[in-house]
């Protein structure tokens, strides 16, 4: 076996925040040119608006085939293989001719962006003792700064140099991160336990056999079903009367997340000092603080964007504290678990997806907001529950 990774030294937790955030903003930098691309193609918008799902879909591939890479390859080579892919991907689509091949180079992309999860793995096991905390939560720092930015410079890149310009220079700057991540990252290897195969074997059954991340699981789940229902229910609502507004109006409440931004960089420290549990039903608490004003006055624009801000701030410190409780069950395999952990938290965050338009049409907004609700107070009492379980074995 190799020996465990030494620490990481001062500012590689920092570049594994910029790293993420590079890496899963290019999941969304096309999403605000896809009316202009579709024209381009001459395809209908029907078939470009499969382009986010392609990278959804690849996202959750990378986390359920690449995550496990993150306890078995040197975070050198591993972050810098995973940059030249995002590259590629990015090339593929700025060069496409049509809409299959768009949507094929956006299932490459979105697996090469998973190396954002592996930048929280590679933080929390590299971080001192008494900071997993903190450094998971800096890495989240990078990577919801990435989400934020992101449509916003693709939008402008766009504008300015058309859409394949704006991703020949997102396979640049990937490149660039491929080549600083292999000069500056540990090369030390990781010391995991079992073979990739046996790990990739082991995956679906992880959630079974492992209490702690089942707990982990379920309780993620909630706040994240909460948060694609309100998002996406909202995102429906606002361009209906008596709102009606237009996709730029409704885009601009994005921003809510600048406060989630804002508070990140000190949930690591109150992860370490208190824990991971007493984070999360804290964090989740205060989500649904934000939510209860929405469900109060959806009719008011100025409420819904109050609560969003609060909303949104719950939920990204809830996330960043489960994914350090995650990481903590198994430093040696916590690719293997923190992939199990996203894949289910993804395929949660569809239902939401799907479940929105129906429910805005069936109980209306407030009714909504009222599911998510109870889905938030469900998730903060299953945060408080004690653990018991042993460290998991993988035999």
């Amino acid at each position: 076996m190799t020996r465990p990774a030494r620490p990481a030294r001062r500012g590689a937790t920092a570049l594994l925040a910029v790293l993420a955030g590079t890496a899963i903003a290019d999941n969304y930098t096309l999403q605000p040119a896809l009316a202009v691309v579709a024209a381009d193609l001459d395809v209908p918008l029907s078939a470009i608006s499969l382009v986010p799902s392609a990278a959804l879909a690849g996202s959750m591939t990378g986390f359920a085939l690449l995550l496990p890479l993150a306890d078995r390859v040197a975070p050198a080579r591993l972050v810098a293989a995973h940059f030249a892919a995002l590259a590629a991907g990015l090339v593929l689509a700025a060069t496409a001719t049509d809409a299959a091949v768009l949507i094929a180079a956006h299932l490459i992309i979105g697996a090469a962006a998973s190396v954002a999860a592996q930048a929280s793995v590679i933080a929390g096991r590299l971080a001192p003792p008494g900071r997993r905390g903190a450094a998971v939560a800096l890495v989240a720092t990078g990577l919801s700064a990435g989400i934020l930015l992101s449509r916003l410079v693709g939008g402008a890149l766009t504008d300015l140099v058309g859409w394949r310009a704006m991703l020949l220079v997102c396979a640049g700057v990937a490149l660039l991160c491929s080549g600083t991540a292999a000069a500056l990252l540990p090369r030390e290897r990781p010391g995991a336990r079992d073979s990739y195969r046996a790990a990739l074997a082991a995956l679906p059954r992880l959630p079974v056999r492992v209490a702690r991340l089942r707990h982990s699981v379920v309780t993620g789940g909630l706040w994240y079903l909460a948060f694609t229902l309100l998002w996406v229910g909202l995102a429906l609502y606002l361009a209906r009367p008596p709102h009606s507004l237009d996709s730029t109006a409704i885009g601009l409440f994005g921003l809510a997340g600048v406060l989630g931004f804002a508070v990140l960089p000190f949930t690591g420290r109150l992860v370490d000092r208190h824990g991971p549990r007493t984070v999360m039903t804290a964090a989740v608490a205060v989500a649904a603080c934000g939510v209860l004003v929405i469900a109060l006055a959806p009719d008011s624009v100025v409420g819904i964007a109050v609560g969003l801000a609060v909303f949104d701030a719950g939920c990204f410190v809830a996330q960043a504290a489960n994914q350090s409780l995650v990481i903590g069950i198994d430093p040696a395999n916590s690719g293997s678990l923190s992939g199990a952990y996203m894949v289910l938290y993804f395929a949660v965050g569809a239902l939401g997806t799907a479940l929105a338009g129906p429910l805005v049409d069936g109980i209306g907004m407030r009714g909504t907001t009222l599911v998510a609700l109870a889905s938030l107070i469900a998730a903060a009492l299953l945060a408080r529950v004690p653990e018991r379980a042993p460290l998991p074995s993988y035999e």
